[in-house]
């Protein structure tokens, strides 16, 4: 898919679904996620592009009138223009099923995704994009979490006032992006709660925000036995038994590093940290993760 053609925007999970599995191992960034319809723009070299979440759009086959005013944007055609190899995602603030966003907020444009080349840009690296572009509206993380719980997310929920009226109470729900996540079937999917159904769900109050994860002893253990040598060890016999590297062989690399942290490490561990209680599991996702950050240039 290059960026002359129309790409569907992906579908954003529940919380709990098999898709997300694991999503909640790394850094997670919540974003307030808001109540408007899907809305996309990018630069094909020649024109700008307009998308909804099932189409692209014309002039004369509008929605909501995004592209029209997108014609009439000259900061977000000139940073599209200036950045050709991206997809910029967003919510455009139409009224939908949430009445309460202040009266300001209305027919604006709020970026939640960059993509570049099939893939999400970071938080942290796109926001750079909008130095140069002060009337560009796009959506901050309301926390960053470590490792959070299901609860540590839902505390959050209560924190999303993102463009609502003072006093009207939260928004529609938040939305989970790990950018280091992949699920089990090798794609990059967000997770997302609903404010509506985690409401009608959970009735206990859960106290004051918590911004900091939960202590993980199989973090602990990969991070110190899991090393860059032993993984570089796996890559090259992968590559003499099979004349060279291919991304095939991932799933291989991932699976043979967990098993030799288990098999060469595990009495290691075990006497470091005095007969730890193990979520083998949980092992495996953060070895997943340790490698992806090691040797980020094979994912």
């Amino acid at each position: 898919m290059t960026t002359e053609e129309y790409k569907k925007y992906q579908h954003v999970e529940k919380l709990g679904n098999t898709e997300v599995d694991g999503i909640l191992f790394g850094d997670c960034h919540i974003f307030p996620k808001i109540d408007g319809t899907n809305a996309q723009v990018w630069f094909d070299g020649v024109n700008i592009r307009c998308g909804s979440r099932n189409r692209e759009l014309s002039l004369d086959n509008d929605n909501a009138g995004f592209m029209a005013w997108v014609m009439g944007n000259q900061e977000l055609k000139g940073m599209c223009m200036m950045n050709p190899d991206c997809r910029f995602f967003g919510e455009w603030l139409v009224p939908h099923s949430l009445k309460t966003y202040r009266e300001d907020s209305w027919r604006r444009f709020y970026i939640f995704d960059v993509v570049r080349n099939e893939k999400h840009v970071p938080y942290d690296e796109y926001k750079e994009f909008f130095r140069d572009y002060p009337t560009i509206d796009y959506i901050a993380p309301i926390r960053i979490i470590k490792n959070p719980t299901e609860e540590n997310v839902f505390r959050t929920l209560d924190e999303n006032n993102f463009l609502i009226e003072d006093g009207k109470g939260n928004g529609e729900g938040v939305v989970i992006k790990n950018y280091e996540f992949t699920n089990r079937y090798g794609r990059q999917t967000w997770a997302k709660i609903v404010t509506s159904e985690f409401k009608e769900k959970h009735h206990k109050e859960m106290g004051a925000p918590i911004t900091s994860g939960i202590y993980h002893v199989e973090e602990k253990i990969v991070d110190e036995f899991l090393t860059k040598p032993l993984v570089e060890k796996i890559i090259s016999k992968i590559e003499n038994e099979c004349d060279g590297w291919s991304s095939k062989y991932i799933s291989r690399l991932l699976h043979t590093a967990f098993y030799d942290l288990v098999r060469e490490h595990t009495w290691d561990y075990i006497k470091k940290y005095k007969n730890p209680k193990i979520d083998y599991k949980t092992l495996m996702r953060f070895s997943e993760i340790k490698v992806k950050q090691l040797k980020p240039e094979l994912f």
